[in-house]
C-alpha cells in the first residue's frame, strides 16, 4: 500500500458522485445513477490497481550522471526509461536533485509507449564547487484510466563534484593553434620577430638579409641565414586573490569562481602556445601553488589545486605576495593578478608592491566592472532619490577608470571586464603579448 497513490482524476470523480447523490435530494431520479457511478468508480479502481500491480517489474528508470559537473555551465543529466507494461504508461517523474539547487518543484511528464524504451534529458546549472548529492529517482506510473498510480523508487546517493569550468577548455581550446573570431577572440597582427634561435639555413630569396650570419658564409662559400623561432616555454602565472573583495556575486557565481574558471582556461591555452602554466592563490599567505611547467599531467594538477580553492574572508596582503614572487620566482614571467579595486584608496594602499611586481616581471592586473552600478547608470531617473544614487554610481564608476590611468603610469598592465567577458579578454591579452614579442 505505501506504493499505491490516488489520482486528481480519483477524486474529481469522487466529488462528482458525492455533488449527485445531494442533488438525488431534490431530484431522486439521480440517487440510482449516482449509485451506478459510485460502484463503477470503486470497479475501475480496483481494477486499475490490478493491472498497475500485478506486473512485477513494471517500470524500470536509471539516471546517468555525467563524471563531474563543470561549474557555471549547464550540464546535461540522462534519464532511461523502460516501460514493461502492455498498455501506454503516463509517468511523473521526480528526480531528487542536490540541495545546492534549491529546487523544490522538480517534476517531469512522459507518455510512455506499451513495451517501449524513452530517453530525455535535463540540464543543471552548478554555481559553486563541491561535491553534490542526488537523492532517489522516482517514477510515478498510470494506466490509461489514471485513477491511481504506482510508485518506483531508483538509485540513491549518487555523488557527482563539481570542478571548475572545463567545458570553456573545449570552447577556447582551437584558439590555442589559430586566432579565431566565433567566440570574440581578436585576431593580432604578428610584429617584429623573436630572438630564439632555431638553425642556420641556405638564404633564400625573401628571407630578411639582416639575419645573414656571415661566419657561417664565409666557411660555407655561400649566404647563410640565422632563422629563429617564437620563443616558448615561457612561465605564465595565474594568481587568484581569494580574500573577501572576490565574493562578490554576478549571475550566480562569485568573482573568484569567474576567476578560477578564467585561470583553468588560460593554463590550458599557454600549454597549447608551448609556454609554462603556473598558478597560486594569496590572500593573507600563499596556497594552493602549482610551479609553472609543460608536462603531461600539468593541467590535471592545476584543475584538481583549483578545485580546493575557497575564499577566506580577510584582507588580502599584497606585502606577502610581493615577498614570495621576488623569493620564489627568478625568472621574468608573466603574471595574470586577479583581484578587485573598487576606490582608488585601496589601490593607492597596495600600489607600492604592485609597482615593485612589475619591476622584475610583466604584471596583468585584472579587475571588474560593477554590472549593476552600469544597470542603475543606464536606468532612466524618476525621483530625486535615483538621480542620487545614479551620481554615486557615476563616481564609483569613474574611480574605476582613474584606477586604470594610475597602473598604466605606474608601468602595470590592466584588464577592467565584465566578469562574463573575462575569459576572453585575458587570453586576447595573453596573445597580443605574444604577438608584441612582451614576453
Amino acid at each position: 500500500m505505501k506504493k499505491l497513490y490516488l489520482e486528481i482524476r480519483f477524486f474529481y470523480a469522487a466529488i462528482s458522485i458525492i455533488v449527485l447523490f445531494a442533488l438525488s435530494y431534490l431530484f431522486p431520479v439521480l440517487f440510482g445513477v449516482s449509485k451506478v457511478l459510485l460502484f463503477s468508480l470503486i470497479f475501475l479502481t480496483f481494477l486499475d490497481i490490478f493491472i498497475l500491480f500485478f506486473a512485477k517489474k513494471g517500470i524500470q528508470a536509471k539516471r546517468l550522471l555525467p563524471e563531474k559537473f563543470s561549474n557555471g555551465d549547464e550540464n546535461p543529466i540522462e534519464i532511461h526509461l523502460k516501460n514493461h507494461y502492455t498498455f501506454k504508461v503516463f509517468a511523473k517523474i521526480i528526480d531528487e536533485i542536490p540541495n545546492q539547487f534549491q529546487v523544490r518543484d522538480f517534476l517531469i511528464q512522459q507518455e510512455l509507449k506499451a513495451s517501449s524504451n524513452k530517453e530525455f534529458q535535463y540540464q543543471l546549472r552548478p554555481t559553486e564547487r563541491g561535491e553534490y548529492w542526488f537523492g532517489k529517482l522516482i517514477v510515478y506510473a498510470q494506466s490509461p484510466l489514471q485513477l491511481v498510480s504506482r510508485r518506483f523508487d531508483f538509485q540513491d546517493k549518487d555523488m557527482v563534484m563539481t570542478y571548475p569550468s572545463f567545458l570553456q577548455l573545449k570552447k577556447f581550446d582551437l584558439m590555442a593553434m589559430a586566432y579565431r573570431n566565433e567566440y570574440g577572440i581578436k585576431k593580432i597582427r604578428k610584429i617584429g620577430q623573436t630572438m630564439e634561435f632555431e638553425q642556420i639555413k641556405e638564404y633564400v630569396l625573401g628571407d630578411d638579409i639582416r639575419n645573414i650570419n656571415w661566419k657561417a658564409t664565409a666557411k660555407k662559400n655561400q649566404l647563410m641565414i640565422n632563422q629563429y623561432q617564437d620563443e616558448k616555454s615561457q612561465p605564465i602565472y595565474s594568481i587568484i586573490d581569494k580574500g573577501r573583495v572576490m565574493k562578490m556575486p554576478f549571475n550566480g557565481l562569485s568573482l573568484l569562481d569567474y576567476a578560477i574558471n578564467s585561470t583553468l582556461v588560460m593554463s590550458n591555452v599557454t600549454i597549447k602556445k608551448h609556454d609554462k602554466a603556473g598558478m597560486f592563490c594569496f590572500s593573507k599567505k600563499i596556497e594552493n601553488r602549482v610551479v609553472a611547467e609543460r608536462r603531461s599531467n600539468q593541467m590535471n594538477l592545476i584543475l584538481e589545486t583549483l578545485y580546493n580553492v575557497k575564499t577566506d574572508f580577510k584582507e588580502t596582503d599584497y606585502s606577502r605576495l610581493y615577498a614570495d614572487l621576488k623569493q620564489n620566482i627568478k625568472q621574468r614571467s608573466l603574471l595574470f593578478l586577479y583581484t578587485n579595486f573598487e576606490t582608488l584608496d585601496g589601490l593607492d594602499r597596495q600600489l607600492a608592491y604592485l609597482q615593485g611586481i612589475a619591476k622584475n616581471h610583466v604584471l596583468v592586473v585584472i579587475f571588474f566592472i560593477n554590472t549593476e552600478l552600469e544597470e542603475l547608470i543606464n536606468n532612466p531617473s524618476e525621483e530625486i532619490k535615483d538621480i542620487y544614487n545614479k551620481t554615486i554610481a557615476e563616481k564609483f564608476r569613474y574611480e574605476k577608470r582613474l584606477i586604470v590611468k594610475e597602473l598604466k603610469r605606474r608601468g602595470v598592465y590592466t584588464i577592467l571586464t565584465k566578469p562574463g567577458n573575462l575569459t576572453v579578454n585575458v587570453i586576447n591579452k595573453y596573445l597580443e603579448f605574444k604577438a608584441k614579442g612582451v614576453i
